[in-house]
Formats: structure tokens, sequence, C-alpha cells
């Protein structure tokens, strides 16, 4: 935070050289010492934001990195190499010394290529300069489309990425049981391999803290052996590996070999694997915690192993199948096996962590059926848990791993999803970068360029293996696709629906002034989800009901993005001008236990519908007094004569008129619409006092 305490000026320091019985002959004025206490709050803040900050970063190996850094489980044995030679893995290391360096570094630690964060579009001044893509996007209703179509599938795609991350890593982990143990099958692998996921998943109801916490010593273990394992491999094999640093074996690896160096790049693209996630778990972590771990521990860990892989492999070329468990010493083999396997089921949880949090935010921009967010923090809102998805990511895993057993096909598939994603990031962030940031057009171009052909190039080179795997994240992404598209739809038409046959407070006083709509006794809850205005069901149950209850409260519930909402702004009360008729807005936090059951509920809402019509009755009107009592008097006849919970049920009505495309989707969405869970959280009304109302909607 910024200081705004001004700095004392010569004038305000007293200097007394003439008193003896003064030893330090200093007096500072009153202001110095506000500002030094000022400053040493600000220096305790800091040293504990960094503190902080370093225990997340520690906290983030158990969670974040644990697929980038197990890479070298599986990235060699996915190359389809043939007869390699010495230049070859020379360029070989030196292409993915420069992705990672590139990627890793450059592109999503973000270490000052890219202007600060905060620049929006807020002001007129800002939305009369939008750019011409800016406005572009704003008139073109299918360039809108297409980029959300972009997006979807970079969603989608991220999500497939949770289900192939587990699978590819315990599979590749578990494989160093074949190598001292010739007997044992491949389809005992795959067996153990799909035990120890489905111990995994279990244990994801516990929250991402504690996880992290059982984790991260693990992949800590893991950081720091395989490096050292690496050293030792350079030193007795091939010392100067590192000459390869240099790009000019990038080059000379494709001058040499071609077409099928470029097919290579279908592995080496594996040596970024979890970077496309790297701050989707930004819910459970800050940037800087992220930053720090990656800088330090990972990047410097990921380049030694490699190394040492490399220099191995070039003394024996034909082990590339096995490049990983081949190049550690006889001595410490068991060991680096049991941290291997750890490390992989940590390499597992970070995409899982990643794939709920993804999950969350789609379901909360209303682009994905509603499923059970459990918030397993009570300090940190993106730490989420959902029980249906993790079940579902499980039975894929999984499947993935008996199906396709494969090492090499489920290689592909995952070669597929990180190159894809990464290059609609690439897009997405340049669109960012030109219409919110207003990068300048020199960096844009640098960017863009640098991180477009190398992806580019990789996303070319991956999708030749379509046929070998290759197809697996398109099929789950296009599930996924369609059921988000198919939401997003149907619930689209369903909000225009309702905005434009809203019930108006003007319209509200129409109805009610037919005579033949009679006020009945008791206290109604009618809970509405349209902030201006009332939900057409209203106009519905009043035509068809003749009838509203004497005191009516329009009921709409609010989810903040904090822990908690204080007692005093729970219930937010408004008095509409008719009488009886109230608005309520009920506010809650995540880390809320928002239940209605028993008489609490009522009596909190009737104690604050008091409160507002006392504050809102004029003293020195005497019948502005009689009104109010009488207001309050009939609240509590209202409850007395009973309590009833009013809920709209609306389905879309699919008339012949309708086109076959909105058959097709309202169709599909009405099915995940009766099987997804409800839009108002678990209320906890007694079923005696509930009534449903439905409506069919027009399509």
């Amino acid at each position: 935070m910024e200081s705004h305490v001004q700095h004392p000026s010569l004038n305000d320091v007293v200097v007394n050289v003439n008193d003896d019985s003064d030893s330090d002959a200093r007096r500072l004025h009153p202001t110095d010492h506000a500002f030094s206490s000022q400053q040493q709050q600000q220096q305790r803040q800091e040293g504990k934001e960094r503190r902080e900050s370093l225990v997340l970063a520690y906290k983030t190996l158990g969670v974040v990195f644990g697929g980038l850094v197990t890479s070298p489980l599986y990235v060699y044995p996915s190359m389809p190499l043939k007869s390699p030679t010495e230049d070859d893995y020379l360029g070989i290391y030196s292409i993915m010394f420069w992705t990672l360096t590139l990627i890793g570094v450059v592109k999503h630690v973000n270490i000052g290529i890219l202007p600060p964060k905060h620049v929006g579009l807020n002001t007129t001044k800002d939305v009369q300069k939008r750019t011409l893509l800016a406005k572009f996007f704003q008139t073109s209703l299918v360039a809108r489309r297409l980029l959300l179509f972009v997006a979807m599938l970079g969603t989608c795609m991220l999500i497939g990425d949770g289900i192939l991350t587990p699978a590819i890593s315990v599979l590749s982990a578990m494989d160093g049981l074949r190598a001292p143990f010739p007997s044992v099958s491949k389809s005992l692998v795959e067996a153990l391999s799909a035990v120890v996921l489905i111990v995994l998943f279990l244990l994801q109801k516990f929250g991402t803290s504690r996880v992290s916490f059982l984790f991260s010593p693990i992949m800590g273990a893991w950081t720091l052996s395989t490096p050292i394992v690496g050293v030792y491999s350079i030193i007795h094999h091939y010392p100067s590996i590192f000459k390869a640093l240099s790009p000019h074996y990038i080059f000379y690896f494709f001058w040499r070999n071609g077409k099928s160096g470029w097919l290579l790049l279908g592995g080496t693209v594996l040596c970024i694997t979890g970077s496309e996630a790297m701050f989707a778990d930004l819910g459970h972590f800050n940037p800087k915690s992220i930053q720090i771990a990656f800088l330090f521990t990972i990047y410097p860990s990921l380049v030694l192993t490699y190394a040492g892989q490399t220099a191995y492999l070039i003394k024996h070329p034909n082990d590339h199948d096995d490049g990983f468990y081949k190049f550690i010493p006889t001595s410490v083999y068991w060991p680096i096996f049991v941290i291997a396997t750890s490390a992989a089921v940590v390499a597992s949880q970070s995409l899982i962590s990643a794939t709920f949090s993804v999950i969350k935010q789609s379901v909360v921009l209303d682009y994905f059926p509603r499923v059970k967010v459990v918030h397993t923090s009570k300090n940190k809102e993106g730490e989420v848990y959902s029980p249906e998805v993790n079940y579902i990511l499980m039975v894929l895993c999984v499947a993935v791993i008996l199906i396709f057993g494969d090492g090499k096909d489920i290689g592909n598939a995952f070669g597929v999803v990180v190159s894809l994603v990464m290059l609609i990031t690439t897009i997405l962030l340049t669109l960012v970068m030109i219409m919110i940031w207003r990068t300048p057009a020199v960096l844009v171009c640098l960017y863009f360029v640098v991180f477009f052909v190398m992806e580019g190039v990789y996303v070319s080179a991956v999708f030749t293996k379509f046929a070998e795997g290759g197809w697996i994240p398109f099929a789950i992404s296009f599930i996924l696709a369609f059921i988000m598209f198919g939401w997003f739809y149907g619930r689209q038409k369903k909000t225009d629906y309702e905005l434009t046959h809203k019930i108006t407070f003007e319209r509200l006083q129409e109805l009610l002034a037919d005579r033949s709509v009679n006020r009945v006794p008791g206290l109604c809850f009618f809970y509405t989800n349209i902030q201006d205005g009332l939900t057409p069901i209203l106009g519905h149950y009043i035509k068809n009901m003749k009838s509203l209850h004497k005191v009516t409260v329009f009921t709409t519930l609010r989810y903040l993005l904090v822990p908690k909402v204080a007692p005093q702004d729970r219930i937010v009360i408004k008095k509409s001008n008719l009488k009886g008729v109230y608005c309520c807005m009920i506010q809650y936090g995540y880390a809320d236990a928002l239940n209605l059951e028993g008489d609490h509920f009522v009596d909190q809402v009737i104690s604050s519908l008091g409160k507002h019509i006392q504050k809102h009755q004029s003293p020195e009107n005497l019948s502005d007094s009689e009104e109010t009592d009488e207001e309050t008097s009939n609240l509590e006849e209202a409850r007395l004569s009973g309590v009833v919970h009013v809920r709209g049920k609306t389905r879309f009505y699919i008339g012949q008129n309708c086109s076959w495309f909105d058959k097709f989707v309202l169709s599909f969405y009405e099915v995940m619409h009766n099987n997804c869970r409800s839009g108002l959280p678990a209320l906890g009304i007694p079923p005696q006092q509930r009534i449903e109302v439905g409506m069919l909607y027009e399509a």
C-alpha cells in the first residue's frame, strides 16, 4: 500500500547543541515519530507478506507444479526416435531448454515484458478510445460467438488435461517396476496405477490445503533428488552437455532431420506439461508464490534433470524408450522409484485442483450445469472441491489407463491438449493486451509472433498423431464443449425471456387491483432471481391462483465472495409502494451455513422489517405513527396465520414454430436442467412450507 504520510522538512527537526544534559542532543518533531511508526508497521506488514508468500510457494510444490516437474518420466519415452545420434540428442535438449525458458519463464511467470494488469475500461474517456479490434467484437455477433467458442474449447481442453495428467504420470512412474522385475506384466502395472489413482481421488474431499501439506514434502524430495542424479549423470557420461544451450543446435537438428525432426516435437512439447494450467490455481495461491517456486526450484530442477537424461542417452542412444529409469544409478534406484511414484500422484493432484477451479468458475458464470461445490477453506474462496466432478474424473482416468494403456498413445493425446491450450491462451492474451491493457504495438507483435509461431509449430506436429491417441482429448473436449454450449444457450434463452416478461411493481399493482384477486392471510416468501423487477412466475401465479398473501416478501439470495457476511449486513429490506409487499435481499458468503429451517429465519426477517418500518416513519406525523403500528401488527398477524415459501420451477415449451436447432439444443438443456442441482442453495425449509409453481417459457 502506498504511504501518504508527508516526510518532515528540515525545519521540523530541532537540534539543541547547547544542552549538555541532553546526551542525544536531538529532539524529533511528533510527525517524525508518526512517520517512523507507520514505516515500521509497513515493514512488518511487508515481512509478513513475504513469509506468507514463501509458505505458499512451498505449498505450490504439492499442487501447482506436479505435472510440470514430473514430465521427465514420459518425455523421452513418448518420442518416436529411430537410431538417434549425439547431435540429435543435443538438438532435442536445446529445444526443451528453450521451450522451458520461453514458455515457462517469459510467458507464464511474467518477468516484466507485460504492463500492470489493473488497466481497464472504466471511464467514459476509455470507452471512447476503444481500439478498432474492440469495436469489431462489439459490433460483430459472429466474432463474439467465435471468440466464445475458442474460450470454451480451451476450457474443455484444460478439463481434459485433468484426465490425462493423472493417467500418464502414474502409469509412467509405475512402469519402473518392469525393469527390475521382468515378470511383472503390463496389465499388472495398469491395474496398480488404477488403484493408486482411485485412492488419490478419494483424498480430494479433505481439501487442497491438507493435501498440499501432505504432498509438498514429496515433491520437494523429487525436485531435489532428480537434479542431483542429473548432475551425477552429466559428470559421468557427458560433461559438455550444456553446450547445447546454444540455439544453433536447434537449427542444425531440423536441417539434418527435416520432417522426422518436426514430428519429434510431439514428444518434446511434453517437457512443458502443466505450465498451461500454472495459474489456474490462483484461487488457492497467489501469483508471487507461484513465481518464486517456479524460478528458484522447478526451472533449475528441470534444466538439470533433462541435461542428465540427455547426457546418459548420448552414451546409451537406444535406451530412449525408458529414458528416465535407465539413467538412474542402481544404488538409488528404489528410493527414486518410491519418490517418482509419489511425485506422480502429486502431478495428478495439480491438474485435479485446477479442474475443480475451472469448473467452479464456469458454474459461477453460468457456462456449466450446476454441480455441488464445497469450499474446503474458510479463508480462500477459490479452494473448492466438487464430488460429482471428482468421481467423473476418477472414472475417466481409470478408463484411459485400462483402455489406452500404451504410454505413447496417452502421450500423443497429452501433446495435443498441452500445445492447443497454450496456443489458445496466447491468442486470448494477445486480445487482452490490445483491447484492455493497451500494450504498445511493438510488444504485442513481439509477444504474438514469438509464441504463436512456436506453439503453432508444436500444434502442427502433434496433430499428425491424431489417429494414434490424439483423438482422445478431442472426444472428451467435444462432449464437454457440447454440454457447456447447450447449458449456456438454454440459460441465455431463459434470461432473455425473464427480462422481457418480468413483472414491474406497476404491473403488480394492476394485477392486485383486479377485484377477483384476493389477499389471503399469511406470510409468503416469494423467491425471485431478478433484482430489477420480479420473476414472470409471479404474474403466472396471480392469474391462476387469483390470490396473493397479505404480507408477501419477494426474496433474493445474493452470493458474495467473502467467507462470512456480518449479521447486520445479512438481510437488506426495501419496502414497495404496495401495502404488505416488501423486497428482501439475503446476502451470504461461501463459509456461511445458510439454513432457513425453523422460526429463526422468519424471526430475523420480521425483526428487520419492523426496524425498517420504524426507521422510515415520520415522528411529527400522527397518522404515520398509526400506519406504522398497523403495519407492524399486520406483520405479526400474518406470521401467526402461517408461513409459506414459494419457488418457481420453469421449463421451455418447445412448439412446432421452433427451429430444429432450438428443438435440439433446448431439449438437451432441459435434460441437463432436470438432472442438475437447484440454483438456490439448500435452504432447509420444512417440506410442509414449500410450494413450487411450475411455468412454461415459450422458446
